[in-house]
């Protein structure tokens, strides 16, 4: 009788299982009162995906706070940035097809086709049989310009998604051979990575793409005033070693920002036929990864100037664009409080951060090298980049005395003093920083302690997070949900909670767009 109810049991929750994946698949929600994925008014001509890579509402909500910060009262203060004042509002799953915790290539997957996959499939079924179409393919189908746009390697795993279809996600030079021979109009921000291979023996994609037809774009001035036709790959000036945009926090002079290679993109699109883009900050991701929250803020920020550049064209056109605006996951468990500060957040501490994680391993680097320093001396490099104090204990003693006196400057001086549990936990970083990676011990509690990063890079941030009230839970991904934003034509399909393959089906509907078949390809 048990194995009976069993069975019987066990063969319901398959169906529901396999009828949800219908619907998902089918663009028909996910279940019992999930949203609508059906537009009737009249279809969106211009439409923007920004993509926040690894943006969760904490990383949101850590910008706002930050920025509100900086207004004085007695009051907590935040300051909207201008995609969360957005009507439409609601929240998206970010599960994979084969894990609760997605990475960004199925991810995207979902957000540009509507169907999910595996971890570390770009485009394609679990299987790796079957191909996807995207929204960006459909568009072009019925006559409308693509742009693709990322602050990170523009053949990296959320832009592909648009474009291409690979079994796997870290094929660099496959994926920029199919964003060549697709029909992406313009394509901006980070270069090609691995462009000659990953052993560097083959043919530069850039060469390829030249010989192809498309202007590739490699300095300031020739972007800004570039008034061309045809194709073009316009790539930041500046890339770092996996050819991507540096961190906004690091941008110097001569380099792009993630909103000007949006404009650029919205002027070159601009047609009666309409347009597609994409873009993508995808450093948030990868400072989140690191648990760099200052470098993080400044990237989101950044990430809002570009969607402010929708917003501007979305006024000249404001009954035919939709603007969108969602995380692929969320990266880094950040939260919003710390044991140590309990209750209370500090986050203009965050400003006393100068440069970003990748920044000070530079100088990290050159002291390992130089072999002559001790952790006194480089000490000065952390206060300088990170405005934490090693204070002699008199000084301690008046400061205190000062603080209790109600002076401020006192206060805010002692706030930035490391402890002694702090000074030792830089002391150690800084030894197996100054030690050769082989050198390193590579032990479960070294990786809990670094997560594979420098050493002292974590620490250091570890311990200013921790005084502005921010924690950490992983060097990875998250599981939760993640917030979906949505302005313009079609704007209210995307309130409620739902799947991130709805956000693709809502797109595919506002834009009045027919769906390519997937396609068996293997």
């Amino acid at each position: 009788m048990k194995k009976r109810f069993f069975t019987r049991f066990v063969s319901v929750v398959l169906f529901l299982f396999l009828m949800t994946g219908s619907a998902i698949a089918s663009g028909q929600g996910a279940g019992p009162g999930a949203p609508s994925n059906t537009w009737t008014g009249d279809a969106a001509k211009y439409v923007f995906m920004f993509i926040g890579d690894g943006m969760g509402l904490q990383q949101v909500s850590a910008a706002e706070i930050f920025s509100g910060s900086h207004e004085k009262g007695e009051m907590p203060r935040i300051q909207k940035l201008s995609f969360t004042q957005f009507e439409g509002q609601g929240m998206s799953t970010t599960y994979s097809a084969n894990s609760f915790i997605t990475d960004s290539a199925p991810a995207a997957t979902s957000l540009a086709s509507g169907y999910k996959t595996d971890n570390g499939i770009i485009g394609m079924d679990p299987a790796k049989k079957v191909r996807y179409f995207s929204v960006a393919d459909a568009a072009k189908e019925k006559g409308m310009k693509v742009g693709i746009v990322s602050s990170v390697s523009i053949n990296h795993a959320t832009p592909a998604a648009f474009y291409a279809y690979v079994p796997s996600r870290n094929d660099y030079y496959g994926i920029g051979m199919q964003l060549i021979d697709s029909k992406v109009d313009y394509f901006g921000g980070g270069g090609f990575h691995q462009h000659q291979g990953k052993e560097k023996d083959k043919k530069s994609l850039y060469e390829i793409a030249a010989e192809k037809g498309i202007t590739v774009l490699r300095d300031r001035d020739s972007i800004i005033n570039y008034k061309g036709e045809g194709r073009v790959f316009a790539v930041n000036p500046v890339l770092d070693s996996s050819s991507a945009m540096p961190y906004a926090i690091d941008r110097g002079e001569g380099e792009l920002s993630l909103a000007e290679f949006t404009r650029k993109g919205i002027e070159l699109l601009d047609n009666p036929n309409g347009f597609f883009m994409q873009v993508e900050g995808g450093k948030i991701d990868w400072a989140c990864h690191a648990n760099d929250a200052a470098t993080s803020i400044k990237d989101v920020f950044d990430f809002d100037e570009a969607v402010q550049e929708g917003i501007a064209f979305a006024k000249e056109h404001p009954n035919e664009t939709l603007i969108i605006v969602v995380g692929d996951h969320e990266t880094g468990g950040m939260s919003i409080g710390f044991a140590g500060t309990q209750y209370v957040t500090f986050f203009e501490k965050i400003e006393s951060q100068k440069e970003s994680y990748t920044a000070f391993d530079k100088k990290i680097a050159a002291c390992r090298e130089d072999g002559k320093k001790s952790f006194c001396d480089f000490f000065p490099s952390i206060t300088e980049s990170f405005g934490l104090l090693n204070l002699p204990e008199a000084e301690v003693v008046s400061l205190k005395e000062a603080a209790e006196k109600g002076d401020e400057s006192a206060k805010k001086k002692l706030s930035m003093n490391v402890s002694p549990l702090e000074l030792q936990d830089l002391q150690n970083a800084f030894e197996r920083s100054m030690k050769a990676e082989k050198e390193r011990s590579k032990d479960e509690q070294t990786f809990l302690l670094y997560g594979g990063y420098e050493p002292l890079s974590i620490q250091v941030t570890h311990i200013l997070n921790n005084k502005a009230g921010i924690g950490w839970t992983t060097y990875a991904h998250t599981g939760i949900p993640v917030p979906v934003y949505a302005h313009g034509v079609g704007a209210k399909l995307f309130e409620g909670y739902y799947d991130n393959t709805d956000v693709a089906w809502k797109t595919f509907s506002v834009m009045n767009l027919t769906p390519k078949e997937p396609l068996q390809v293997n």
